[in-house]
């Protein structure tokens, strides 16, 4: 039996038909002679018409080459570049979506800065307020709630 390509299910089910056989075999150590050679003979033609596993194989997908670029399966050499452009159509959208969600990021921010700005400017503080580090956060604050 080669363990490399069997399974763990076959391996235990193969453990326990072995475990089974061993018990019935001591079983018939106090058997009358003629009951033992019909289990004998029992046995021999339950090997003879058990059926042999053909292990499975699976393919692998085959990549072939059409053109410049690698297509999995067999391709359509006509539909080539409509099948490419199709393909790119996703990539596409999905690297104009990342653009516009940068630069919403981008604007987002740049707009939070000039809030904080303005309110600087606008507002009549005390040049100690300018040094503390909570500052930033009391402008945020003050300027939601207003």
């Amino acid at each position: 039996m080669n363990t490399a390509n069997t399974l763990p299910s076959e391996l235990a089910a193969d453990r326990f038909a072995r475990r089974v056989t061993a018990r019935l075999t001591s079983g018939t150590d106090d058997l009358p002679y003629d009951i033992s050679e019909r289990l004998r003979a029992a046995r021999m033609q339950a090997l003879a018409k058990r059926k042999v596993v053909v292990p499975v194989r699976r393919a692998a997908p085959a990549v072939m080459h059409s053109g410049s670029t690698a297509v999995l399966g067999g391709g359509n050499e006509r539909g080539g570049w409509w099948s490419a452009l199709v393909s790119a159509v996703p990539v596409m959208a999905l690297l104009v979506g990342l653009v516009v969600i940068n630069a919403a990021q981008d604007e987002q921010g740049n707009n939070e800065v000039a809030e904080v700005d303005a309110a600087l400017l606008t507002d009549e503080l005390p040049p100690a307020a300018y040094s503390d580090p909570g500052f930033v956060q009391f402008l945020k604050t003050t300027h939601t709630t207003n």
